[in-house]
């Protein structure tokens, strides 16, 4: 069994990665640009871009230099933010289900709460500018390495 992470915060991460490498006061980054960097449709990417201006996690700049930025700098911005801002909140159960007085339901409820809880403690520790060190060492060849 696997539990997947849908396309939109994959994708999500490392257009953050992305517009994060481009350095201190970047000239914003086109969709199109992102998307040829990373392999995405530029409407996906658009898409993405839209969830994560919402979540406030990037800054939309109009005009013939137009582009996106980072709102704020990578080293605020957690993994957590961005999966929220693709996706809505974590939510492994539905809220009714933690109300339950069945003792199955309340027991697999309290189990899925503690896994949910320890996701999002993860989730909060690695930030953005974290991927990027990893993707720079990664870059040089060193091992990837995560300990969860």
């Amino acid at each position: 069994m696997m539990l997947r992470v849908s396309s939109k915060s994959r994708y999500a991460l490392r257009i953050m990665v992305y517009l994060a490498r481009q350095g201190v006061n970047p000239a914003p980054s086109r969709k199109q640009d992102i998307a040829d960097a990373e392999e995405i449709s530029a409407d996906y990417v658009e898409q993405i871009l839209i969830r994560l201006r919402g979540g406030g996690l990037v800054t939309s700049h109009r005009g013939a230099r137009g582009g996106f930025t980072l709102a704020r700098e990578a080293h605020l911005v957690r993994v957590l933010d961005v999966v929220e801002a693709a996706e809505g909140s974590l939510t492994f159960i539905p809220e009714e289900e933690l109300l339950s007085v069945h003792p199955t339901i309340a027991a697999t409820s309290q189990m899925w709460s503690a896994i949910q809880l320890c996701m999002e403690k993860e989730l909060s520790s690695i930030t953005i500018a974290g991927l990027v060190a990893e993707a720079d060492k990664l870059r040089h060849g060193a091992q990837l390495m995560y300990d969860i």
